[in-house]
């Protein structure tokens, strides 16, 4: 399995270069545009939802990959006393369906408390079963 991590401030534009480097990495990968997705509306969240779009505050993205699984993580900064959750929102709502989609896209989706805020991993599996041979 290859990691990869990146941090970035928390400005709206940072969202644009955590895709940019998401597609970067997965250039090919057939779980591309979906973590590319993922990546943009877990990275807006923390910006928005979170001490991680006050200044000084920042996100931090992990991609991990192996020929099972993709797995992106974004950690924000706290500063809210909500725990995020999936909620299924009406589908003309205009707030609140972010982790919905999320978790319709990924095959799995957890949420894990830090010692300061939150970290959102979403995996996405390949084809390819654990026990069988990747090309």
């Amino acid at each position: 399995m290859k990691v990869w991590g990146l941090s970035c401030p928390g400005f709206p534009e940072e969202v644009s270069r955590a895709r940019r480097w998401t597609r970067d990495i997965l250039r090919g990968s057939p779980s591309a545009q979906d973590a590319e997705l993922i990546v943009s509306e877990l990275s807006a969240n923390a910006i928005l939802h979170t001490a991680s779009g006050r200044t000084p505050g920042g996100f931090h993205l992990a991609l991990a990959v192996s020929a099972q699984v993709v797995a992106v993580s974004v950690t924000d900064d706290g500063g809210t006393d909500t725990v995020p959750e999936v909620e299924h929102q009406d589908q003309h709502a205009e707030h609140g369906r972010g982790l919905g989609m999320v978790s319709a896209i990924a095959h799995h989706v957890a949420v894990h408390a830090t010692d300061h805020g939150h970290t959102i991993t979403a995996e996405l599996f390949t084809d390819t079963r654990p026990g069988e041979p990747s090309c």
